[in-house]
């Protein structure tokens, strides 16, 4: 009976100690573009994660911008838009960047990050239903205390580069709580990029909290044979801004993936 349940211990750790491979050869872009922080990636055949720095995977902070993801899905789940082209108004007040002073859709908001509009997408979701949809979604630490137009913007929700991964498989494999036409809608809005090898689906975040800014870059590709999702994370010190942060976490990203043969 002991060597049975020793046994049974031994898988629970095996599957709660998530399999990690080490990927130290990619370190040097960081320190090359000089900021800290780390990629990671799951590959969907060999049900396998890999990243460069272990004890940042697990690691939880602002979503950011990168919470558009989810937050489309719901958006169109919900009907707080009809579609992907219904126009929500600008309200004429000025936008910490002149290309959100405009009026937007869903399509075009997610792409230009406009987060005023996923605050009035918000406004109309309600805390309920956050609530049962981070649930279902397994998304972070599922805390919206922060406020229904602020939670998922340097506040109270949190998630880790792993947690990333896994909200990106339910949803490229539809395994979350959404209707096929939200799949749909929602999954080409987040198209990057399409060649005739690979599909890119992916969003950037920024939170500008102190004393450290947080950047992402998370997303998945689906080539002919495969998925792989991937979740880069960097950090910045307040004091210390670069003009370079908001352009290397793509860049950094998409060398890796290269690298890697992804891309």
């Amino acid at each position: 009976m002991k060597k049975i349940f020793l046994f049974l211990l031994l898988v629970v750790l095996s599957h709660t100690i998530v399999a990690q491979k080490v990927l130290p050869q990619f370190e040097h872009y960081f320190k090359e573009a000089g900021f800290k922080g780390s990629f990671s990636l799951y590959d969907l055949n060999k049900k396998e994660y890999a990243t460069t720095d272990k004890a940042d995977f697990t690691v939880a902070t602002s979503p950011a911008s990168t919470f558009k993801v989810p937050n489309t899905f719901i958006a169109l789940e919900e009907k707080a838009v009809a579609d992907e082209k219904e126009i929500i108004k600008w309200d004429g007040t000025p936008k910490r960047l002149k290309i959100w002073e405009k009026d937007y859709d869903l399509d075009q908001a997610y792409k230009n990050s406009a987060f005023w509009f996923y605050q009035e997408i918000a406004k109309k979701v309600g805390e309920k239903r956050y609530h049962e949809y981070l649930k279902a979604l397994g998304y972070g630490n599922q805390d919206i205390s922060a406020g229904l137009t602020m939670f998922w913007l340097g506040s109270s929700l949190k998630i880790s580069p792993k947690n990333q991964l896994e909200v990106l498989q339910k949803i490229q494999a539809e395994t979350a709580p959404f209707s096929a036409r939200t799949y749909r809608i929602g999954k080409e809005i987040m198209v990057e990029k399409r060649t005739d090898e690979y599909v890119l689906r992916a969003k950037t975040g920024w939170a500008d909290t102190k004393p450290t800014h947080v950047g992402w870059y998370v997303g998945y590709v689906e080539t002919k044979d495969n998925a792989y999702f991937f979740a880069t994370r960097l950090y910045q010190p307040d004091a210390q801004q670069s003009d370079d942060f908001g352009n290397q976490r793509k860049e950094i990203t998409k060398k890796i993936l290269a690298d890697l043969g992804i891309l």
